[in-house]
């Protein structure tokens, strides 16, 4: 198996995607602080932090305020619409903490794809949640965690400060300039995302991600075995993941009905 860290962006079709979506508690948590989405047009994850209820309301905040952005919208909008609804979501979440100052210390990750029925697609991502794709055999990590960790590794200056790996240094607080990494992006058919909470990532790697992905076509079971997987390496905090594949669109075809979970599901 082979994995990549990024991958370029390709042309242009008429596709649908298909989605599962699902969340847990994992072993180690008394409550679910992550939410997710899964759309016609619009994926999510959010992962919440801030204490007791705190992370619930974070990421519950930021997923309700995201999903009147599933519809489809230009090629040329997707981007700036994506954008557009993460400061919107951003404000959504500063509004929730000057209506409750106890909550002040509370915020969310997000990765997030803004889909429009044809192969382009926008990706918006702050936090350490992620975004992979697995594509002709090769999975390939399509997001950059936004930890200290990462931030010197990038710099070539890791040394030994692994023990900084889960500290986040840009997430969604309601504060001025959250602005996420945004990105246009191509996909083709057969393509398989992953998004997903660190509560996946975090205790399941690269490689055993790719032998589920790849080895269950079913999209309901996938998410089921990557939860099941992430719950035997100890299940350390809540997992959370949407897989969706890209298909050739059926003229008149059903639209598949929107997915929540976690805490924004009350699960």
């Amino acid at each position: 198996m082979n994995h990549r860290k990024e991958i370029v962006i390709e042309t242009g079709m008429n596709v649908a995607i298909r989605y599962a979506a699902g969340s847990d508690i994992g072993c180690n948590r008394e409550n679910n602080e992550d939410s997710g989405y899964a759309g016609p047009f619009l994926l999510a994850v959010a992962d919440g932090m801030g204490g007791y209820a705190g992370g619930e309301v974070a990421s519950s905040t930021v997923v309700n305020a995201l999903r009147r952005f599933d519809a489809p919208v230009a090629d040329v909008e997707l981007q700036s619409t994506l954008a557009r609804a993460v400061s919107e979501v951003n404000k959504a979440l500063g509004q929730a903490i000057s209506a409750h100052p106890e909550l002040n210390r509370m915020g969310t990750t997000l990765t997030a794809m803004l889909w429009n029925g044809t192969s382009r697609f926008a990706i918006a991502h702050i936090g350490d949640s992620r975004a992979y794709l697995l594509r002709d055999g090769v999975l390939f990590q399509i997001t950059s965690d936004h930890t200290l960790a990462q931030l010197l590794a990038d710099g070539g200056d890791a040394g030994e400060n692994s023990h900084l790996s889960h500290m986040l240094f840009k997430v969604l607080d309601g504060g001025p300039d959250r602005d996420p990494d945004l990105a246009p992006r191509d996909a083709r058919l057969g393509d398989r995302y992953l998004l997903c909470s660190d509560g996946l990532s975090g205790p399941v790697g690269p490689q055993e991600i790719f032998d589920i992905l790849s080895a269950e076509k079913e999209r309901e079971r996938a998410v089921a075995r990557l939860i099941e997987a992430a719950r035997a390496h100890g299940g350390p905090d809540n997992i959370t993941c949407v897989v969706a594949d890209v298909l050739e669109a059926e003229p008149g075809g059903p639209i598949q009905r929107p997915t929540l979970v976690g805490a924004v599901a009350g699960t």
